[in-house]
């Protein structure tokens, strides 16, 4: 399928990749609106291979719970004995972006029986250096970082990324970072840590406006179903599920065998359902220090809004309703909204 819309992101981040590295970017929204499909857009179809060299790993595929994990991520090792800049250049014609940093076999080996990341840090810093000297631009995307945001390597492995991320782009200059995440309380706590004060910036990458969302529509339908939709349909399909990218091309592909009045109806029921299982079971008290009145009298906050402040939910309830996907939250607008219109037509159901 052809990618739709976002060109104000893409602008954004094109724009970023052509200035010299100074911040971390972290590139945040609701899941499923569309932030890995974005990075995908740029880096397979926007950027010029001749001038940057993507590294790009997403955690979300791999499990990582110990160090040799986390290392397996970061490497692609190789036995013959070319340096890593000659294994870069001779497979970057064929692809878009690389997947782990090339490295000797028997190097790998060395760093896996020291476990210290101070090592992993110096080769990767040598290989980006070594990518400089060839007049290109590195750049390190990270899909789903949170995934090893409670993991130890002589502390929280976290702050040592955060800390060579910093090195890498504040004091050197050296590479580009982005961090791509669908988990708030994540994007949160990245917020509110002092380590990183002016040294990060957020892309919020949102589910798309009305507008955005019924010319989507528009493209959906006449790429999968060569018709065009009438404008009753389009705005029946928005009342449901909103802005949502994912929910929107479900509806349409659906509709090539199902008609819509049963979808919408059979896609609110499943949501409604979910949600009231959920409140059964907070209810019957099996989430320890989290209070049924507490989560009704929230979730009653969207039954005429759409958005509100953070700040009207205490501090357990919205973290288990964001942990739930329930909510999204945005720490630097200190709002709080559904996950999906879907979501919240749920919400107005049960309540």
């Amino acid at each position: 399928m052809k990618f739709f819309n976002r060109e104000k992101e893409i602008k954004e981040v094109l724009s970023i990749i052509e200035g010299e590295p100074n911040l971390i970017y972290f590139i945040y929204g609701p899941i499923n609106s569309g932030k890995t499909a974005l990075i995908n857009e740029i880096i397979n179809n926007r950027l010029d291979k001749d001038k940057y060299i993507v590294f790009y790993f997403d955690l979300r595929e791999i499990f990582i719970s110990k160090y040799d994990d986390f290392i397996e991520v970061l490497f692609e090792e190789y036995d013959d004995d070319k340096s890593p800049i000659e294994v870069i250049k001779a497979i970057i014609n064929d692809l878009p972006s690389l997947y782990g940093i090339p490295i000797p076999k028997n190097t790998l080996n060395e760093i896996f029986k020291k476990k210290t990341t101070k090592n992993v840090f110096r080769y990767i810093t040598n290989v980006l250096m070594d990518i400089k000297k060839e007049g290109k631009q590195p750049i390190i995307i990270i899909d789903e970082l949170q995934k090893i945001g409670d993991m130890k390597i002589n502390g929280f492995l976290i702050y040592e990324l955060f800390n060579y991320f910093v090195s890498l782009t504040k004091h050197k200059h050296l590479c580009h970072v982005f961090c791509i995440s669908s988990d708030s309380l994540f994007i949160e706590r990245v917020y509110n840590e002092a380590m990183l004060e002016d040294r990060v910036d957020y892309i919020l990458v949102d589910d798309f406006d009305k507008e955005t969302a019924l010319k989507f529509m528009d493209f959906l339908s006449k790429e999968l179903l060569n018709k065009k939709l009438s404008d009753e349909d389009k705005e029946l399909i928005y009342s449901y599920v909103g802005g949502k990218p994912i929910l929107i091309i479900k509806v349409i592909n659906k509709l090539r065998y199902e008609n819509l009045n049963d979808i919408l109806n059979f896609m609110l029921k499943e949501e409604t359902s979910k949600l009231r299982k959920l409140l059964i079971r907070i209810k019957n008290n099996k989430f320890e220090g989290i209070e049924y009145e507490k989560v009704i009298n929230a979730l009653k906050l969207f039954k005429e809004n759409y958005e509100i402040n953070e700040y009207l939910v205490d501090e357990d309830t919205k973290e288990f309703l964001v942990k739930r996907n329930i909510l999204f939250l945005n720490p630097i607008e200190e709002t709080l909204k559904p996950q999906s219109y879907l979501m919240w037509n749920a919400i107005k159901r049960v309540l």
